[in-house]
């Protein structure tokens, strides 16, 4: 089936989907702050440009979009049927690029995290896969007797 844009609409169509700032990227950041995590973005410093990098506990979380980063098993994730040797070609490097850049951040030393772009959608199951990966905190108060050498509740 051919394509129902011509080619320099679709040009102007894919020329608008971003890579930064993005819906799935914005619902993440929300759910960090949300639970107290302060994290850097896109650190150009570090390889991938991670969404999210957390320097002192060494902590990366990705955002990926289920289409171009093919998660497995999601319906998000189905390849076109038109011009198939161009997308496989073109997914497949998406997928070993992302398998090279987790290899890099992990010999560095950086535990690596990558929530899916649907699993933003559930709220609550993207709150518990960050506080699992990351660690829970403690409330500000709890933390400010522990260091008063108050006992812990």
């Amino acid at each position: 089936m051919s394509d129902v844009f011509t080619r320099e609409e679709r040009s102007r169509i894919m020329g608008r989907v971003r890579s930064r700032d993005t819906t799935p990227e914005r619902v993440v950041g929300a759910a960090l702050y949300r639970e107290r995590f302060r994290f850097e973005m896109h650190r150009e410093d570090l390889p991938g440009k991670p969404d999210f990098a957390h320097a002192r506990r060494r902590k990366i979380v990705f955002v990926h979009g289920c289409f171009w980063h093919g998660h497995a098993g999601c319906p998000h994730a189905r390849r076109p049927a038109s011009r198939r040797e161009y997308w496989d070609l073109k997914l497949d490097r998406n997928l070993e690029r992302d398998r090279r850049t987790r290899l890099a951040l992990r010999r560095a030393g950086w535990d690596v995290l990558v929530v899916w772009e649907c699993e933003t959608r559930r709220a609550e199951f993207l709150r518990n896969k960050l506080l699992r990966f990351l660690g829970r905190k403690r409330p500000a108060r709890e933390r400010a007797k522990i260091r008063a050498g108050g006992r812990k509740p």
